[in-house]
């Protein structure tokens, strides 16, 4: 095993949402889908490869989609000095608890009892294998209780040099997965229930449920990752697989079912900032396919804060046609990071209906089960609030230190950041705007009329058309 210095390993300034967070407290750094598998694949036999639902087929149909779990295997870190360097230097993960965050996730499954369970990549912190063996053997007790689970990949899964380990005041680096090991690490959540896999990525199509059917994209890039020697962040989907997902298009409409498309990087942009390396490279290409075949929904992640977009965006102007497809695109908040929640969906087969709800793990109601005593755990909403909201002003008030306000004044500027980023981080800024800009901390943030700051800060509280945490819309008929 290599050893390194704390210092000298994993440098966050690549980091997909380090870029998000400190902008946010910085103003300085702040093939066809029918012959993929086998030229002979038939509906009849896809069909009958497809989970099995208990509910009659005219019921609505319950389901959850999370994302960026970043699940880090306990036996990884010793909670020692270089452990504790990393979490908090960090863009606020819960790696401290990101064991018993998945656990509280297994037991809200066996509460609730949801048709399925997506997770759109980032399963793991840093594409560690022992993290996703962990990972993979609670899928299988969700699946044990009657949960179907699909996955794909995000940026941090596959072929990641930053894979580690913490020891004490080391970093050290630990085993990684390729392509070939995570589909067969995660055989049984999508790839053997696939109707289609694409040839050219880890993309494939699955019957979820009676007339629904989830095109799960893989829109990461990996390959280059060991070259480059940190993991590649921005997201495209292959022109090859377009063609795929074309074609499956096709095949799902012979069944008159709707789709789901399912990817880890956003289709749309989640800020209003110009911020690069979440939206697909080629998100324009992907928008036009789309609206060719009438895929009006897509779930995404990566971007870590929880936000509701749609094209044409309602009452603006858009780049689109007016009489275009709406396509919504909801990026959920990261499952690692507070309030450490997924989107509760449902879906009814007779009008079509999408309905969609953020709602918080039950780590509270987990620990109390368990007889755990730990208070952090159970008090945990309180604790993983208050835990973001002091990172946040820690950060902030460090990026502040050269600045020429008074000590008094950038722990009242820290303070506000703190407040905004928790309310932002979970989809509720827009509410809160006016409690905000209330703060003395804003005017002062406001009153660098040449930084970028204030404008960034501005972005986070303007005005939605639609909610960020909910949604109802109907999906099309293929």
């Amino acid at each position: 095993m290599k050893l390194l210095p704390q210092k000298a390993l994993i440098p966050l300034k690549k980091a997909p949402l380090f870029a998000l967070s400190i902008l946010i407290i910085s103003a300085s750094l702040l093939g066809g889908c029918r012959d993929t598998i086998s030229s002979t694949v038939s509906i009849e036999a896809s069909t009958a490869a497809a989970p099995s639902n208990p509910k009659d087929s005219k019921e609505p149909v319950s389901f959850w989609v999370a994302t960026d779990t970043h699940y880090l295997d306990k036996a990884l870190q010793d909670g020692g000095a270089a452990f504790q360097s990393y979490v908090s230097s960090g863009d606020g993960k819960m790696l401290p608890y990101s064991d018993e965050l998945m656990e509280a996730l297994v037991y809200d499954v066996q509460q609730q009892k949801p048709e399925f369970l997506i997770l759109s990549g980032d399963l793991t912190n840093n594409g560690e294998a022992s993290s996703h063996k962990q990972l993979a053997a609670k899928l299988k007790r969700i699946e044990e209780l009657g949960t179907s689970v699909y996955v794909i990949p995000g940026n941090h899964d596959l072929f990641n040099p930053w894979a580690r380990s913490f020891k004490g005041d080391q970093q050290i680096v630990t085993g990684h997965i390729t392509d070939e090991d995570f589909t067969a690490l995660y055989a049984d959540y999508g790839y053997d229930e696939a109707i289609s896999r694409d040839q050219n990525s880890l993309s494939y199509v699955v019957s979820a449920a009676p007339g629904l059917w989830l095109l799960m994209i893989d829109s990461s890039q990996y390959r280059n990752n060991e070259k480059y020697e940190f993991p590649q962040t921005d997201g495209r989907i292959l022109p090859e697989t377009l063609d795929w997902m074309d074609d499956c298009v096709k095949l799902a409409a012979e069944q008159h079912a709707s789709i789901i498309t399912v990817m880890h990087h956003n289709l749309l942009s989640h800020t209003s900032m110009p911020i690069s390396g979440f939206k697909l490279n080629n998100s324009q290409e992907t928008m036009k396919m789309l609206r060719k075949d009438g895929l009006n929904l897509v779930l995404s992640g990566h971007i870590h804060m929880q936000d509701i977009r749609r094209d044409p965006a309602t009452g603006q102007e858009s780049t689109a046609d007016s009489d275009a497809l709406p396509v919504y695109d909801i990026a959920t908040s990261a499952f690692a990071v507070n309030p450490h929640q997924y989107g509760a969906m449902t879906f009814d087969p007779l009008s079509r209906k999408v309905s969609y709800n953020t709602v918080s793990v039950d780590v509270e109601g987990w620990a109390a089960a368990e007889g755990i005593t730990d208070p952090n755990l159970l008090n945990f909403k309180a604790y993983a609030e208050q835990s973001f909201a002091g990172g946040s002003y820690n950060k902030a008030l460090n990026n502040l230190q050269d600045s020429p306000f008074t000590e008094s004044e950038k722990q009242s500027m820290a303070e506000m950041m703190s407040k905004l980023n928790v309310k932002y981080f979970a989809g509720q800024a827009a509410s809160a705007a006016a409690e905000i800009k209330a703060m003395p901390g804003y005017k002062l943030w406001e009153s660098q009329k040449e930084g970028f700051m204030s404008g960034y800060i501005d972005s986070m509280l303007e005005p939605q058309e639609v909610s960020k945490v909910s949604l109802e819309m109907i999906l099309t008929t293929q």
